[in-house]
């Protein structure tokens, strides 16, 4: 397959918390990343978005970028050919976990981005690791490239993002989704109803890893993403799930 290849990063995150798989994929097809961060709901970033992604492509996106990702698949545009979603939850927001993050929202505005970063992925999101430190630094990193303003409109967005069953319910092409095995973020359970809802769903869970399993366990994310993208285009029938 070498068809472009679109990656849309998650909360507070740019091309870097890719940086394995793009090293990996780059070779074989062209690459492009979109960041979430124009909008203030999940639908005005994936409008933005597909205003300037290529006119197929196969799609990539962690956390917010995988709800991105999935509002993207809602326009059923027939501009994706498949679609890799890790870590991403497909329902909406709870109100006590939207409400939660108001703290935070405070926190950012008072130029606390960094201690909002350590709120935002918890130590306990990661699986034990002696690379966890340095995970923590580069998230804080780009929290800061990207500024305050980029987490206001992202939080906006997560508090308000949609339920996206029926898209996956009605999501005509392959999907694989991605779970590290100790994410507390996203739990394991909640990612592999996702993967149920989706006729054509894949769950594939990385072990030794949490919310970032791109980056805490590379080689393997790495491998299943090309084999995923190396595999067949058709699709067998499938008998629609209920619901």
């Amino acid at each position: 397959m070498n068809e472009p290849l679109l990656l849309i990063p998650g909360l507070l995150c740019d091309a870097r918390i890719f940086l394995p798989q793009i090293v990996h994929l780059g070779a074989r097809q062209p690459l492009h990343i979109a960041l979430p961060a124009k909008g203030e709901t999940v639908e005005q970033m994936s409008e933005a978005i597909l205003a300037s992604a290529p006119p197929r492509f196969a799609l990539i996106g962690h956390g917010l970028g995988g709800d991105v990702a999935l509002d993207i698949l809602r326009r059923d545009n027939g501009r994706v050919s498949r679609a890799v979603l890790i870590a991403t939850d497909p329902l909406a927001e709870p109100p006590a976990t939207a409400a939660a993050r108001e703290a935070r929202l405070v926190a950012a505005k008072a130029g606390r981005l960094k201690e909002v970063v350590r709120q935002e992925f918890p130590e306990s999101a990661f699986a034990p690791s002696e690379w966890r430190a340095e995970i923590m630094d580069l998230l804080q990193d780009m929290a800061l490239s990207l500024g305050e303003g980029v987490f206001l409109r992202q939080t906006r967005a997560l508090q308000r993002r949609p339920d996206q069953q029926k898209t996956l319910r009605r999501a005509n092409l392959p999907l694989l989704f991605i779970a590290g095995a100790q994410d507390s973020i996203v739990p394991l359970r909640r990612q592999d109803f996702a993967a149920q809802l989706a006729p054509h769903g894949k769950l594939h869970v990385v072990e030794g890893a949490g919310h970032l399993p791109m980056l805490e366990q590379p080689e393997a994310v790495s491998a299943a993403i090309a084999a995923f993208l190396d595999g067949p285009m058709m699709l067998r029938p499938t008998a629609r799930k209920p619901g």
